[in-house]
């Protein structure tokens, strides 16, 4: 009886939430439009699907890349299965290389399969490569240091700053003592610099090192670039052209560095099996859905489809890309006679400086010369929370008219700054506001991008949020179709910049890359 009861009373306060959430979503009266792409959002979802086709199926978008060209035609099929225009729109080219298999192993003092990745662009092993480990020695002087380079040849050299725990700093700061956290930062802060003096004193530093470690005759050069979260460590390029350069998880490279130090000669046996390819077009992914009374005149949906190749690029772009393109949608559907045309760019490597906006800008200056607004999205899974003028003097005036039709629930989270600064190079809007155009950044909550998954080998499916993903569509699809219907282009008034600083200039993209 008491166990009804309490059935019975959970039931009625469920209703009673219930009826209230409803009252509260029947007072908010919003554009039958704006209410269309909010439903439509929420209950039909396509976010998790293209994620999964994107990000499981495809992976990592490294340009120049198989992978990279697979989902720009991916895109397009899908834009055409909605009855969007699509194409390929080449701004470059680049080196073409495919990752294949890294297997890294422990054989000496013991066997032990180690966590490790082959850096982007390595060279691959052909066979297997077996060899001593050693580690950067402390030297005065570069005289010093090449006369150690004599002894390295045919060995794997170690070239990352030996940490003492694995363990984040805000962890430490919790569970530790007062004075035993302060001693650990003062340590911390003294390993760094001393490794910075090891550095400096071999007369070169982190990107000429390895070219002359393997003149010198290394077998291979293995690092850690670990970003103080525990098991995130990031991927960039290597640095060698004939052996490989691999990471190695913090844990295992801590052991290796050990056993060498501490004369045990560890050996490790490496396979990695990638592919050079020669060269490879560079394209972006460009989709119109085109307007009905001013055709000529352009808004932009905007993402980088590329990504680093340690992880699946799930965070950095892939929720950008997969939230352009479900607002793309959408607003087919439920906004038919958009008024301006919709154009949905999805870059190529904006990670080596964002060629593929810069290249659209640059190539097309008809459209930039028209357009109203470009929507950027690119930092992470969070909800959208910051939206900055840019440095438009009229930025307030036609940024809070649009997002005054954003459902409260959206809008209450955004936090507003006129006119802003220009972006400098942070991601693919700022290729439009150097080109005066307004580049709106919809900047999002952090959910540890930074440290977490920003180019890391833990930015990977699991790690997005589809709530927070939704939010974003719905803010992306209603500021677009807001700028729209606004009745004229909006002002382009830059401000006075402080300080003699300068706005931004158009720059033309890197047409050819190597890595």
């Amino acid at each position: 009886m008491k166990l009804n009861m309490k059935m019975t009373l959970a039931a009625l306060l469920l209703s009673s939430q219930v009826v209230v959430a409803q009252q509260s979503n029947a007072t908010e009266k919003l554009d039958p439009i704006v209410q269309s792409i909010v439903n439509e959002t929420n209950n039909n979802s396509q976010l998790e699907n293209l994620a999964f086709e994107l990000l499981d199926v495809i992976g990592p978008r490294l340009v120049g890349t198989p992978e990279m060209e697979q989902a720009n035609d991916w895109t397009i099929d899908k834009f055409k299965s909605w009855g969007i225009d699509a194409k390929k729109q080449q701004f470059g080219e680049w080196a073409s290389w495919q990752r294949g298999i890294t297997q890294v192993e422990m054989t000496s003092p013991r066997v032990k399969s180690l966590e490790s990745m082959q850096l982007a662009w390595s060279p691959a092993t052909k066979k297997a490569i077996e060899a001593e480990v050693v580690v950067l020695p402390n030297v005065n002087n570069p005289a010093e240091f090449t006369n150690w380079l004599k002894s390295i040849k045919g060995k794997i050299v170690l070239m990352s700053q030996y940490q003492r725990t694995g363990r984040p700093d805000y962890q430490v700061k919790e569970f530790a003592l007062p004075e035993n956290y302060e001693a650990y930062k003062k340590q911390k802060e003294e390993d760094t610099e001393a490794f910075k003096t090891l550095v400096k004193n071999t007369g070169y530093d982190n990107t000429t090192l390895p070219e002359a470690l393997e003149k010198a005759g290394a077998a291979g050069i293995a690092i850690s670039n670990w970003t103080g979260i525990m098991g995130a460590n990031r991927i960039f390029g290597a640095k060698t052209k004939n052996i490989p350069m691999i990471d190695i998880a913090l844990e295992d490279y801590g052991m290796l560095y050990r056993l060498a130090k501490n004369g045990k000669a560890p050996k490790v046996k490496i396979n990695t099996q990638s592919k050079s390819l020669g060269t490879a077009k560079s394209f972006n992914t460009i989709a119109t859905i085109p307007g009905k009374e001013k055709p000529n005149e352009y808004v932009i949906l905007s993402a980088h489809l590329d990504s680093w190749d340690g992880a699946q690029g799930a965070t950095d772009n892939g929720t950008g890309t997969i939230t352009m393109m479900e607002a793309a949608r959408i607003l087919k559907k439920y906004y038919p006679n958009n008024k301006r045309t919709i154009i949905i760019g999805l870059w190529g490597s904006e990670e080596q400086g964002l060629n593929g906006s810069r290249g659209f800008v640059y190539d097309n200056p008809e459209i930039i010369k028209n357009t109203q607004a470009a929507f950027n999205q690119d930092n992470g899974t969070g909800r959208v929370v910051s939206i900055q003028g840019q440095g438009f003097v009229d930025s307030y005036d036609y940024l809070t008219r649009w997002m005054a039709a954003l459902p409260k629930k959206v809008s209450k989270n955004i936090e507003t700054s006129f006119p802003g600064m220009p972006g400098g190079g942070g991601s693919d809007h700022a290729s439009f506001v150097a080109a005066g155009i307004p580049g709106i950044s919809l900047s999002s909550n952090s959910w540890g991008y930074g440290g977490y998954t920003w180019h890391t080998n833990r930015d990977t499916y699991d790690k997005i949020m589809f709530d927070e993903v939704r939010n974003n569509v719905i803010a992306a699809a209603v500021m677009a179709y807001m700028a729209s219907e606004d009745p004229e282009l909006v002002s382009r008034k830059k401000r006075v910049l402080p300080d003699g600083q300068k706005w931004p200039e158009v720059k033309e993209p890197k047409r050819k890359g190597t890595n």
